[in-house]
């Protein structure tokens, strides 16, 4: 049976592979075509050799006429590549953007941290929010999470509603896997420079600060990211200070009270503490809550898989919600490991 025609534009980079691998597992959509821009021409499986079932497809350029026969369309591309395709794109293809050209509704703040003309704003692509899952369900544009936006918005956004953290001074100390800066060759990604070393980059200026905060209600938000010796996975460190005195109990309360029915977003037992591994090729978010003892402060540990609910399983996610399929379909909730 022909299921519901999907594309991948940016198919040859890490979360366009992702993408494909989780596509060809879906049972209701099926890849009609994938781009890329260098690597076009290629098969799939020379690019990624991982995609069996997928690898004599073959990488198209990256142009409308490609894509434009598809339902639904993933944009996989560079920051500030999406909108322009998007335009061309018939007004009846729902298009779900991995990259963060729509993402942000205050044009200043993309000016501030990406620079150029801003596209406008899609619909956010976290269901877990407040009254965004029937957002998304009720539009064609869906504007995907960045990695270190939803791994902290998870954490945060909950404590904020329910009044038991200030919006003011949020304090996020995150670390990331490599494949989180893209497939592009650079020298400080090589795996002589990676290995055996924690470093951090863009302090003070990620362009992820306004999306979080925008999603979170914070006000103040510092996010330092480090790059870790992995190839995938992400922890998020969030700490805020409390509006009146609270308990890690308290902490855990408003956490169950938020995600206790979702299907991708776990708080975990009492005492046990998020690692990247065991999120490792699902789209499931780990959540731990408690309160440091010396500073009162409330902290949130948060893991995902960056290429996961981080990039490709949050879209295929969206797209889920936006095809009016289940949401969990094609997506795995449990981890691989070791």
């Amino acid at each position: 049976m022909v299921g519901i025609q999907v594309a991948v534009a940016g198919a040859s980079g890490y979360a366009g592979g992702e993408l494909l691998r989780l596509l060809a597992g879906h049972p209701e959509l099926e890849v009609v075509a994938a781009t890329a821009y260098e690597q076009a021409g290629k098969r799939v499986g020379e690019v990624h050799p991982q995609l069996v079932t997928l690898a004599d497809l073959v990488l198209q350029p990256t142009n409308v006429d490609v894509l434009g026969a598809a339902d639904l369309v993933f944009l996989a591309l560079p920051h500030g590549q999406s909108a322009a395709l998007a335009a061309q794109l018939p007004e009846q293809t729902a298009i779900v953007d991995l990259g963060a050209d729509f993402r942000l509704a205050d044009a200043d703040a993309w000016q501030r941290y990406y620079g150029g003309e801003h596209a406008g704003t899609w619909t956010y692509g976290l269901p877990e929010l407040p009254g965004q899952r029937s957002a998304i369900a009720a539009s064609k544009r869906i504007a995907n999470t960045g990695c270190y936006a939803v791994a902290t918005i998870l954490a945060l956004a909950p404590l904020i509603a329910a009044g038991i953290a200030s919006p003011q001074d949020v304090v996020v100390v995150a670390a990331s896997g490599t494949s989180g800066a893209g497939r592009s060759a650079k020298a400080r990604l090589l795996g002589s420079e990676v290995m055996g070393d924690l470093s951090p980059y863009k302090v003070g200026a990620h362009q992820h600060v306004p999306e979080i905060k925008q999603a979170s209600r914070a006000k103040t938000l510092s996010l330092t990211p480090l790059l870790a010796p992995m190839p995938r996975g992400l922890l998020s460190t969030v700490t805020a200070q409390p509006t009146k005195n609270v308990t890690a109990a308290d902490v855990r309360e408003v956490l169950q009270d938020a995600y206790g029915t979702e299907p991708f977003v776990h708080v975990l037992p009492e005492g046990q503490m998020p690692h990247t591994a065991a999120t490792f090729g699902s789209n499931s978010a780990h959540l731990q809550g408690t309160v440091d003892i010396d500073s009162g402060r409330i902290i949130v540990v948060s893991a995902i898989d960056n290429l996961g609910k981080g990039a490709a399983g949050q879209a295929v996610q969206d797209a889920n919600i936006v095809l009016g399929l289940a949401e969990t379909a094609g997506l795995p909730i449990n981890g691989v490991a070791p």
